[in-house]
Parts: C-alpha cells; structure tokens; sequence
C-alpha cells in the first residue's frame, strides 16, 4: 500500500530545500541525483496519485523478486502528471 502521508511529507521537506536554495534548478537536479527512485506526486480525481520520476528499475526489481533490499526514495510534489514528466525527461536528457 502506498503511504501518501509519508509522500507528502517527503515532498514537503524538498519543496522546503529547494525554496531555501539560491539555484533551485540545481537544487532540484540534486534532489532527483542523491534518491534511488524519485516518485511525483500530484492531484487527482481519485484524491493523489503518482508518477515514478526516477526509479522504475529498482521497483521493476523488488515487484519481480519480492524483495525491497536497500534503496533510497523520496517525493516531489507537482500540479500534475505532465509536470513530473517533464522533469522525468529533462533529467534523462
């Protein structure tokens, strides 16, 4: 089960980083850069919903093997799913 709270709480602490931050576009890139899997956050109909930024290898992985190992995660909330999209491709760029 996917823990929203947690997500939320997540997402909070790095909107907070980055607003704190003289270069948020780079505050961002290190964000995304120190997580194993980077989950977008974002409104929807249903109440929130997600969008794996990065990491869908490692959660390929732990869906597959059933095991979640050691791996580092965190969240960045967005408006909506075009926005975490956009950040997925610009960081793969």
């Amino acid at each position: 089960m996917i823990d929203f709270d947690e997500l939320r709480s997540l997402a909070a602490d790095v909107r907070i980083f980055i607003e704190a931050s003289d270069d948020k576009a780079g505050a961002l890139k290190a964000v995304v850069n120190a997580y194993d899997v980077v989950l977008g956050i974002f409104p929807s109909a249903a109440g929130m919903d997600l969008h794996v930024v990065k990491g869908t290898e490692v959660l390929d992985h732990i869906a597959q093997t059933q095991v979640s190992g050691d791996f580092t995660h965190t969240a960045i909330a967005f408006q909506n799913r075009e926005q975490a999209i956009a950040l997925q491709q610009a960081m793969a760029a």
